[in-house]
């Protein structure tokens, strides 16, 4: 088994968090970020094993250099954190847009420029995209413009940081999500038009990120997690 750790940068809720609880399960190093210290600390408590939390917030991209001084080698890089902005070009909220596209263009590009260092040839770094980049939806203004960002940012990476591996992952809805609580409509209409029937799971998910983190052959790809969404 490889030394080094596997940093998640959004691992206190969600995909992040479910990823970060898979590679605890299995004896991993972890650090998991957050935006604010204390609560990243709390989660990598209740994950246990031997995780840690630190504080990290993507849309200030000038400061993560001082976020990283401790974690020491890296095996596998974990890119996503993400917000939620719904922004249409009508009532367009430059605000939001810029943060938006601050945390996942610069932010996670920083990240990996402050961590490369300290990885090695049989790293790995993954980032995390969406199906808004394939699906757009009314308020998707700049969601699926970040999105279609990250198809392309992970070749660049790929290339520039070869060997390092950098593959991006792009789950569609997510059933078990604490997101589509409460929305039960477009759940099932989604799962309407899955041709296999049933949404993907977090599960599903966290899965698919330790294929994409740990096939030494897999490089340069955009992984669609929706159970053939995009097909129909």
């Amino acid at each position: 088994m490889a030394d080094g750790s596997v940093v998640i940068v959004g691992g206190t809720q969600g995909l992040g968090r479910r990823l970060a609880e898979l590679y605890a399960e299995r004896d991993r190093d972890v650090l998991i970020t957050g935006r604010d210290r204390a609560r990243a600390e709390e989660v990598a408590a209740e994950i246990g094993g031997r995780t840690r939390g630190a504080a990290l917030d993507l849309a200030e991209p000038t400061a993560i250099a001082g976020c990283f001084s401790d974690s020491g080698p890296i095996d596998h890089l974990v890119l996503s954190a993400i917000e939620r902005d719904v922004n249409t070009v009508r009532e367009y909220d430059i605000e939001r847009a810029v943060r938006l596209a601050t945390l996942k263009l610069v932010g996670y590009t920083e990240v990996v420029h402050c961590l490369h260092a300290q990885m090695h040839d049989r790293s790995s770094v993954l980032l995390y995209g969406g199906l808004a980049k394939d699906r757009p939806y009314p308020g998707s203004t700049t969601v699926t413009a970040v999105n279609g960002a990250v198809t392309t940012m992970i070749r660049t990476m790929a290339l520039e940081l070869a060997p390092i591996r950098v593959n991006a992952i792009h789950p569609g809805i997510v059933g078990d999500s604490p997101y589509w609580e409460g929305n039960e409509a477009a759940v099932e209409a989604t799962k309407a038009r899955t041709p296999t029937g049933r949404l993907a799971t977090m599960d599903d998910v966290a899965n698919a990120s330790v294929f994409l983190l740990e096939n030494e052959s897999v490089n340069g790809v955009n992984l669609p997690v929706d159970g053939g969404w995009v097909m129909t």
